[in-house]
């Protein structure tokens, strides 16, 4: 087996058996999957359903209540400190409202990373954040600020920024919400190269099927804290399951409720009856 088919087969995220709690309430129930090296990996699901809480146990800004979480073969979960940090600067993030510094440029905000985490000369930095806005086709766009930037430039800004430190792993967490059509498909077609041209691997929460059908790898779909449907996108496209179809379809009939009442609702205006009477 050669060296470059050892890498892609290499297992880069691996979850095994992660629960998370909060007081009563169950989250996460038993989370197993894993990534391999240069996957574009999509989660989805209904709201509630367990997504960012995931998310946050994977990018360790909260631990879960039991289960293993390894990082390019780091069980993250039991790290703390320096440790941790050096496992950090593996992986980049893109929020969901790119989170940039309103006060700095798109300059300072790219290089802000390297700025805190590298002994590099300002020089060689300079020439790191122009190949990084570049790689998002902004690189005329080093002297705005944000307020002076679109959702979508704002969003390619934030991937530069994610990818100075040159991570092994990109999450993203809804990185298409609130863009147009055209600007879903830029960063799709970014998402793509990171993958394919720069062997990273990227982890999607998204809500924007027809993109998470068009460039993953494999489809983890959640439900009630569990892995509902693990598979490639013809396997979710072509499920039979009726939780799949109702979230492809956008039904608002089938297994996900409109109403998520614990109570009956019956029971619930008897009892508030009975407690005006008294």
């Amino acid at each position: 087996m050669t060296t470059s088919r050892q890498n892609r087969d290499q297992v880069v995220i691996d979850i095994r058996d992660v629960h998370r709690s909060f007081g009563p309430n169950h989250v996460l129930k038993g989370i197993s999957f894993q990534v391999k090296r240069g996957e574009i990996v999509s989660c989805l699901g209904g709201s509630g359903c367990g997504k960012t809480t995931l998310l946050k146990s994977l990018i360790a800004a909260d631990r879960p209540s039991s289960g293993e979480i390894y990082l390019g073969g780091k069980e993250i979960t039991k790290l703390y400190g320096k440790e941790l940090d050096n496992v950090k600067r593996r992986f980049g993030v893109l929020f969901q409202s790119a989170a940039l510094f309103n006060s700095m440029t798109v300059f300072d905000n790219i290089a802000l990373p390297l700025r805190r985490n590298t002994d590099l000369d300002e020089s060689t930095i300079s020439i790191m954040v122009k190949m990084k806005l570049e790689l998002v086709g902004l690189r005329d766009a080093e002297d705005l600020v944000p307020a002076e930037l679109s959702g979508g430039m704002k969003k390619r800004i934030g991937l530069a920024r994610a990818v100075a430190l040159d991570p092994e792993i990109l999450f993203f967490d809804e990185p298409h919400a609130g863009l147009d059509p055209i600007s879903i498909g830029v960063i799709d077609r970014l998402i793509i190269d990171l993958a394919t041209k720069l062997h990273i691997t990227c982890y999607i929460i998204t809500h924007e099927i027809p993109s998470a059908l068009r460039i993953s790898n494999k489809i983890v779909f959640l439900d009630k804290g569990r892995v509902h449907l693990l598979g490639s996108p013809e396997e979710f496209r072509n499920s039979s399951d009726p939780l799949v179809n109702q979230f492809i379809t956008g039904n608002a009939d089938g297994p996900i409720p409109l109403r998520k009442s614990r109570r009956d609702y019956g029971e619930d205006i008897l009892s508030s009856w009975i407690d005006q009477r008294r």
